[in-house]
């Protein structure tokens, strides 16, 4: 029998009444359906509202979710979204009718069976669960016709200072990712010889390292798998910014702004209102002073004592000589990286070729599927080589899978020249599965090199860029294909520059300090900054130094460090979460890195635990702990009759279909895949995704 699909806007005004809500159509952030032999197959809508109070370079964050339901039959939803990567959850809400919830940490186990029970209930919860630092699953059980259900998230991160700019980024849609064969995937558990299915992830089971790797199911794309019909105006953005000085300059690249309010305190809307959620916001903004002083904070509450200490590098000598360097750049041509990602990669290596010194030597590798190399080892960047590599640039295009590990190996598998500098400079849009593997594998082969991580793309993995940039000692950057190419690429081609500040250590003098994160304090770039935390005991005037060295000098800065009373602190601080959040991050670097390169004694066990102690002592999300709320009353009293629906997603902004491994006729969004033509190993998987909807097409053509 023949199946066809004819998808469009769902166009009625629908009105909810008897509830604690009152929609009209115009409130719907994008109501889809699919008709399919006279059947017709619908998904949630979805309004997503953000509000972030920002004081100097500390952000609350607060991001409501409005779920409704457009069918007359229950609906179970699902809905996949990125958070900041630095994001310390702490808080989560749930209204639906008259009642408003308040969500407990749970670990990750009780609350998955906390939810499924509501769910057969026929009672209306909601569960958060995190997939990575930067990727979430809102899972919404028993979503009732007429009766929407919204969902509000808490959050505090720092906001790092980059080249000179205080950066806010705000995500707001998680590109596919490409699983390579094999990669991460669970075992299957055995009983009395009997294979009886995948081990599910809990946090009392014993570690194991698919846990990290595991990826849920990419939902359908807008433009891709269903019609170009998501609304554009899903998500509205208000910030309202705080600070000692003078806020002189505020602006985005990424979304025209309004910007209104005195010289200290600002408030920033989108010019448009609202916007649909296909890239990534980003507000950069500047505070008044050339040099802004190191600032230390301390928080005491009944139990514990945190402080928080941001320093900056020294404006930079110039260096009397300048070491040679071998730059080893390293593109990612996979699928995910045609049209505008690409083209912006070839401009950024157009200019830092052209940038590079007499002395300097470089290679270039392009990557998908496999990795090659321009030369067989490193050339001298005389005018004739440069011009050559240009040229090699030039030639290349984007397909097959986001196979990294082979990039690194072959970045690192070459002998360097004498007396150089490493430097190996990425640029991807990390659009992958298996970033465990690829820290892991940076963390055996750096050796004395650096990594300079270039994200390309409108909604990169910053996660893992900015992990394999800290890896590597070096720093993450990213360069938006819709902006301007040249200016973009020619503002960072000139950043590929050693540190100012290296080799930092502090001395805390008489101030007793425990737990500090992170445990390594990396070098500094010029222009950047970097917040250390941990906990204090006492009260009173300190003094501690920050030590390291500029340029090769020996450098110092003495920082006066106030403690105050118990009765004196602030009664609400951000610092204990984003202290527990760092220290979350810090664990999970030691549990991405190979034994014989773990700074700790403890085994991943134990690290585990330590992660699950501080995600439930400070109701934060982790790989293991997650937020549930549960309705008092039962809004479905036919539970068994929801159906499970996910929201849709629109395409990235500048990713075309290959990104999401596209395989004509089908029309079907490859999941997590950066192929056009998919491994062996992920047919089996479309076949039973295909066979899985059919199923479920028919079944509902007999309902």
């Amino acid at each position: 029998m023949k199946a066809f699909i004819h998808l469009f806007i769902l166009a009625c005004a629908l009105a909810f009444s008897g509830t604690a809500f009152a929609f009209t159509e115009n409130d719907l952030g994008g109501s889809v359906k699919a008709v399919v032999d006279g059947k017709t197959i619908h998904f949630p809508a979805l309004k997503t509202d953000i509000h972030s109070k920002i004081q100097g370079d500390l952000a609350t964050v607060t991001i409501t979710q409005t779920f409704a339901n457009p069918t007359s039959d229950p609906l179970n939803a699902t809905y996949l979204f990125p958070l900041n990567k630095d994001a310390a959850v702490h808080a989560m809400t749930m209204e639906v009718g008259d009642e408003i919830i308040q969500a407990q940490i749970h670990k990750i186990g009780e609350a998955k069976k906390k939810f499924n029970k509501a769910k057969k209930q026929g009672k209306a919860a909601s569960l958060l669960v995190q997939h990575r630092p930067n990727m979430f699953t809102q899972h919404i059980a028993n979503l009732m016709p007429g009766l929407p259900i919204k969902v509000t998230l808490v959050y505090d991160q720092t906001i790092p200072k980059v080249d000179g700019n205080y950066e806010l980024v705000i995500p707001l849609i998680v590109g596919p990712r490409y699983q390579p064969a094999h990669s991460g995937k669970p075992p299957q558990v055995v009983d009395d010889g009997v294979t009886v299915g995948i081990k599910k992830v809990k946090a009392e089971t014993q570690f194991n390292q698919w846990e990290i790797e595991t990826l849920p199911a990419y939902p359908e794309v807008s433009g891709l798998t269903i019609p170009d019909s998501i609304r554009k105006d899903r998500v509205s953005i208000n910030i309202e910014m705080e600070a000692g000085a003078t806020i002189p300059h505020i602006f985005s690249r990424t979304h025209k702004i309004d910007v209104i309010g005195e010289e200290k305190k600002k408030t920033i809307t989108l010019a448009d209102g609202r916007t649909i959620d296909n890239r990534d916001f980003v507000l950069r903004y500047q505070l008044a002073g050339k040099n802004t002083q190191p600032t230390f904070l301390a928080h005491t509450d009944s139990k514990d004592g945190y402080f928080s200490l941001w320093i900056e590098p020294p404006a930079s000598p110039k260096p009397n000589d300048i070491a040679a360097r071998e730059m080893v750049f390293v593109l990612d041509t996979s699928g995910s990286m045609s049209g505008q990602p690409i083209d912006a990669s070839k401009v950024f290596m157009r200019h830092a070729l052209n940038n590079l010194r007499s002395k300097d030597y470089f290679r270039i590798i392009r990557f998908s599927n496999n990795a090659s190399e321009f030369t067989s080892g490193p050339v001298r960047a005389t005018p004739n080589n440069i011009n050559n590599g240009v040229n090699y640039v030039n030639s290349l295009s984007a397909n097959g899978g986001t196979e990294i590990p082979n990039a690194i190996r072959q970045a690192f598998s070459t002998p360097q020249p004498d007396r150089t500098l490493r430097i190996v400079v990425f640029l991807t849009d990390g659009y992958i599965g298996n970033e465990s593997e690829v820290l892991k594998l940076i963390t055996s082969n750096i050796g004395n090199a650096r990594i300079y991580a270039f994200g390309v793309g409108t909604s990169v993995n910053r996660f893992l860029l900015s992990e394999m940039g800290r890896k590597g000692r070096g720093f993450a950057r990213f360069m938006d294909p819709t902006e301007d190419a040249e200016e973009v690429a020619l503002e960072l081609a000139g950043k590929l520059e050693s540190p100012v500040l290296t080799d930092i250590r502090i001395d805390w003098g008489d101030l007793k300090v425990s737990q500090v994160t992170p445990e390594v304090v990396p070098d500094l770039f010029a222009g950047d900054s970097i917040r250390v935390l941990g906990k204090i005991e006492g009260s009173g005037m300190h003094t501690v130094e920050v030590q390291g060295r500029v340029r090769g000098r020996k450098a110092s800065l003495p920082i006066q460090a106030s403690l105050p009373n118990k009765k004196d602190s602030i009664a609400l601080s951000p610092i204990p979460q984003i202290w527990a959040r760092s220290q979350i991050a810090d664990h999970m670097r030691q549990i991405n890195s190979p034994n014989a390169f773990k700074t700790t004694h403890l085994s991943d066990d134990e690290l585990k635990q330590k992660v699950i102690h501080l995600g439930l002592k400070h109701s934060l999300t982790t790989r293991w702990t997650s937020f549930v709320a549960v309705s008092k009353k039962i809004v479905n009293k036919n539970p068994q009759s929801s159906k499970d629906s996910q929201v849709p997603l629109p395409m990235v902004k500048g990713v075309g279909p290959k990104a999401y491994g596209q395989v004509a006729p089908m029309k079907m969004a490859q999941n997590f895949s950066g192929s056009s033509v998919p491994e062996p190993a992920t047919w089996a998987g479309l076949l039973v995704i295909s066979l899985a909807a059919l199923a479920l097409l028919r079944r509902r053509q007999r309902a």
